[in-house]
């Protein structure tokens, strides 16, 4: 923590040096952040380039009471990627041009399995998640949507993606179990 506050004040104190020594300690973390959200190198590098000069810029915001300098940037990493994904859909397509008839038809083709599991949810964690991963509203969009307090909604999604994690944990270990049994 004392680390985080020097490197802080020389960064707030225009320290060249400092900006270059947590480009060097946190570029890779911070980049993976990016490439699992974006699914893209090439936006993701220049999405990361574009998160430390947001931190040059706007370092007089970071306030150590609040959290670690990493979490301050993993947060304006996760923005910034999160912005860029929403951007690209709407530039892509503004209507809705596939060939299914309804959305429920179009997700249950592209993913079966994962409607399976989704439908084992119970109604609120399972609109939680569709909300989230599949209309791509932000948490405070979906938590509106849904008529429940922002902090309820998100622990929705958190049990619903714990929910699903331990069943495709419980089938890897099934499967593994059945390729160990055949051999």
């Amino acid at each position: 923590m004392g680390q985080d506050n020097t490197i802080a004040e020389r960064l707030k104190n225009k320290d060249q040096t400092a900006l270059s020594e947590i480009y060097d300690e946190y570029a890779g973390a911070i980049y993976g952040v990016i490439i699992r959200i974006c699914r893209d190198e090439a936006v993701a590098q220049d999405l990361l380039q574009e998160v430390f000069m947001k931190v040059w810029q706007k370092i007089a915001k970071y306030d150590p009471a609040k959290g670690k300098l990493f979490t301050w940037i993993y947060q304006i990493a996760r923005n910034l990627a999160l912005n860029a994904i929403r951007s690209q859909r709407q530039l892509i397509q503004n209507e809705d041009l596939t060939v299914y008839s309804n959305k429920e038809e179009e997700k249950a083709t592209v993913y079966p399995e994962l409607m399976g599991s989704l439908n084992e949810l119970e109604v609120h964690h399972k609109q939680a998640i569709e909300l989230v991963y599949f209309q791509g509203l932000t948490h405070r969009e979906a938590h509106e949507e849904m008529g429940v307090p922002l902090g309820t909604f998100k622990s929705y999604v958190r049990q619903a993606l714990r929910n699903l994690k331990d069943k495709y944990q419980n089938e890897l270990l099934l499967i593994g179990l059945v390729i160990e049994w055949m051999r």
